[in-house]
């Protein structure tokens, strides 16, 4: 029991141990580090590699159908009867069986698995394309979320200033109660604004924790990029260029592809089942009756044989010809796919390409709204110290600059993410 006791200590320390080391660990990432750390440990993203691996291995496996089959036998077996004594008896042998026509079934196969792999490598690109945009727009809803903290905190420091000077004001008589008790209101609201963006910024983070499949309960630092460069992303090249660098680098297009010649493929394999199967084989074999002269028995029955075989299908219920419409309706709705997949990449690169144009026109507004508003607080913060205005003057301005502060940080990010995405499209590499 001692020992038991003991045990259940040590262990339970190492879970302790185990659990802090997960609970504290740590990362310091930027957008682009978060983009490698993702590619490498994102679970969904390895699950994909995986697939990619188990096709790849299908497709080796398929050209060794090929090579011959060999096997071998051995049997022994003993007899015993009333009228007989018991006998003893073994037979053994080595055959070997090939394929050397079959429709072209093994080489179509062969092609099949093949082609199945390199779209499997086109499917993880799609996918890599998705979990991109995901880390963008998680990673930046953080970037805004703490930019706007940034000004929130400023605005409940400039709330507490006007609340201690509202408090002396009403002390002397100079504004009435009502005017104290929107300023207090005020303050409160800004100081809830505060916990409310917190609390997004960490939902944020949490999300983007997810993406690169790391704990919940890490703490995750992101790294503030230069934004100062947003102006070098208003510069777009025309929609024509966008749309065709887009047909060449999105991976949708080759997926689509693969599915035409995959289902050409299938509408050939379906046609071999006509033609005739052509087989080698070949045996070795030999045995013996009793144990006395072993040797002279096995070489005495040793036979060998070899033979050719020809299967020709003459009726199958009509399956062959069944499966061959199938075949080439697949192939039809395969070839129409690839048509509606290239008008909707099309039409889904330009529309962005147009919320990207109109992101940036409400960036620009809203960053001379949010600056007009900004000074316009700043003088109805004086005259309130002043004694010039009153109280609902001043909370009205101040209203006013938080909602074009929202707009502004809101329109901002929202104008990166959208021309980031251009990017994504066009095939560049990510970065800020």
């Amino acid at each position: 029991m001692k020992r038991f006791i003991f045990l259940s200590l040590i262990i339970g320390m190492a879970m302790v141990v185990r659990a802090q080391d997960v609970g504290t660990a740590s990362y310091r990432f930027s957008l682009e580090d978060c983009l490698d750390y993702a590619f490498g440990n994102n679970y969904n993203l390895r699950t994909m590699k995986l697939t990619e691996e188990a096709k790849d291995d299908a497709y080796e496996q398929s050209k060794k159908e090929r090579l011959p089959g060999l096997s071998a036998s051995v049997n022994e077996s003993l007899s015993n009867s009333e009228s007989t004594s018991a006998t003893v008896g073994g037979t053994y042998g080595i055959s070997a069986n090939m394929t050397l026509y079959q429709g072209g079934a093994i080489t179509n196969t062969i092609e099949q698995n093949k082609l199945k792999v390199e779209q499997s490598g086109y499917q993880t690109s799609q996918y890599e394309n998705g979990l991109v945009v995901q880390i963008l727009q998680a990673f930046l809803t953080v970037l805004s979320n703490e930019e706007m903290l940034k000004y929130q905190q400023a605005v409940v420091e400039a709330s507490e200033e006007q609340l201690k000077q509202g408090k002396d004001l009403f002390r002397v008589g100079s504004i009435l109660e009502s005017d104290y008790l929107m300023l207090e209101a005020q303050y409160a609201n800004d100081q809830n604004n505060i916990v409310s963006t917190q609390i997004a910024r960490d939902n944020g983070l949490l999300t983007l924790k997810s993406l690169l499949s790391i704990p919940a309960v890490a703490e995750l630092e992101i790294i503030h990029p230069d934004t100062a460069a947003i102006a070098e992303m208003g510069v777009l090249p025309v929609v024509s260029e966008v749309i065709d660098r887009a047909m060449v680098s999105l991976p949708d297009l080759k997926i689509n592809q693969y599915n035409v010649d995959l289902a050409k493929l299938s509408l050939k394999m379906s046609k071999g089942n006509y033609l005739p199967t052509v087989s080698l084989y070949g045996s070795v074999g030999t045995g013996h009756s009793t144990f006395d002269k072993l040797g002279t028995q096995l070489t005495d029955r040793m036979n060998e044989q070899i033979g050719l075989t020809v299967s020709i299908p003459i009726y199958d219920n009509s399956r062959t010809k069944s499966k061959m419409r199938q075949s080439r309706i697949a192939l039809q709705q395969a070839e129409l796919d690839m048509k509606q997949s290239e008008l909707d990449i099309q039409q889904t690169v330009a529309t962005e390409y147009h919320n990207v144009v109109a992101a940036q026109n409400k960036f620009r507004t809203t960053e001379v709204r949010q600056n007009a508003y900004s000074k316009t607080f700043d003088v109805y913060r004086a005259q309130f110290r002043a004694g010039s205005i009153t109280a609902v003057d001043l909370l009205q301005q101040q209203n006013n600059y938080i909602s074009a502060l929202n707009d502004y940080i809101q329109s901002k990010y929202e104008f990166i993410l959208r021309r980031k995405i251009l990017d994504v499209y066009m095939g560049i590499q990510i970065k800020i």
